[in-house]
């Protein structure tokens, strides 16, 4: 059974469970869904599947009909495992989630963890949020760096003592086994996979269309009590549309500030609480995303694309891209443009 549909969409399965949090379901479908080609073919087929089919309840006040059964989870490419309202009953998401459901004994269906011992081998299987449990449970997270949400992180790692979980990140990707932190970061997850297979350009496109950012560091700390910044102070927002005109030259931390007559103190702070990162780190995977679409959309030499993102010489932007993405400009260009 091929994991491609008959127009050579790659099939991505979507596991739907009982009481399913229908913002992490949609998540996919609309990312992946959006997915499209230079020529504007559809990249990817997405179907949702349940132990069961049928009418599935969901976290709000209504159902899914769910149509195919576990065995779309074997003709999948990519299976992706959202939470579940079920996966909480022993976190402090009680106060959070008030249902009239009742909550069972085993929150994990024996049937959907052997259903993902059975998938072929290769396959891609990705989790968000509290959707790890299902994967540790079925041995796929063995010895693998894996992340859930940070209200359940030690739940999962009481319960699953050989899974190294890292609870202070959006998401992780340890050989073609992913999981993400709660809700939103799902959106960074999906949106890696999708660069992953097809480059920075679709994602972009993607992300652009969901009006989301284009990427977010997936070492990203998923959770920082800091106070949100005062709305009656400026933002960087002036200050990173400058930069993103002025890549191709060096940019200073006190051009930036200036950008919002501010110290560069005081720059740096407002930048961090509103993009939970430094403003260098921020700059430097800017300056790698526009290499790697002038990559993926030109035929410039890997020379002049150091110049026109700003890294210089062709050995900056190797030594960036390598640590960044863990490959050569060259290997870039060869994946997602072709020789």
């Amino acid at each position: 059974m091929s994991v491609f549909s008959g127009d050579g969409r790659h099939r991505v399965a979507v596991l739907a469970r009982d009481r399913a949090l229908s913002f992490e379901l949609g998540i996919v479908h609309r990312l992946f869904g959006q997915a499209r080609s230079a020529e504007g073919a559809a990249l990817y087929e997405v179907v949702t599947c349940a132990a069961e089919p049928g009418e599935l309840r969901t976290d709000g006040d209504f159902t899914l009909t769910v149509a195919h059964g576990l065995e779309a989870l074997a003709e999948a490419g990519t299976v992706v495992v959202p939470a579940s309202l079920n996966d909480f009953e022993h976190d402090d998401f009680e106060n959070d989630f008030e249902h009239d459901f009742e909550r069972p004994d085993e929150p994990l269906d024996p049937a959907i963890v052997a259903a993902l011992e059975r998938i072929r081998p290769g396959t891609r299987v990705a989790a968000i949020c509290t959707g790890a449990f299902v994967l540790a449970a079925a041995g796929l997270l063995a010895g693998r760096r894996a992340t859930t949400h940070w209200r359940s992180s030690a739940r999962l790692r009481e319960r699953f003592p050989d899974v190294v979980v890292d609870p202070d990140v959006l998401y992780t990707d340890d050989d073609g086994v992913l999981t993400s932190a709660g809700g939103a970061s799902g959106v960074d997850l999906c949106l890696h996979m999708i660069r992953t297979d097809h480059g920075a350009a679709v994602a972009n496109d993607v992300a652009r269309g969901s009006v989301v950012p284009p990427h977010r560091e997936g070492g990203q700390a998923q959770y920082v009590r800091r106070p949100m910044p005062d709305p009656k102070i400026s933002s960087t927002g002036r200050a990173r549309r400058w930069a993103l005109t002025n890549l191709h030259r060096p940019i200073t931390l006190r051009e930036l500030a200036a950008q919002e007559a501010t110290s560069t103190r005081t720059f740096t702070r407002r930048f961090r609480d509103e993009i939970g990162t430094s403003p260098g780190r921020w700059l430097t995977r800017q300056r790698v995303e526009r290499a790697c679409s002038l990559l993926e959309r030109t035929d410039l030499p890997v020379d002049e694309i150091a110049v026109a993102a700003g890294f210089g010489t062709a050995g900056s932007l190797r030594l960036h891209m390598k640590a960044e993405l863990g490959v050569s400009p060259t290997a870039y260009r060869a994946t997602f443009r072709g020789p």
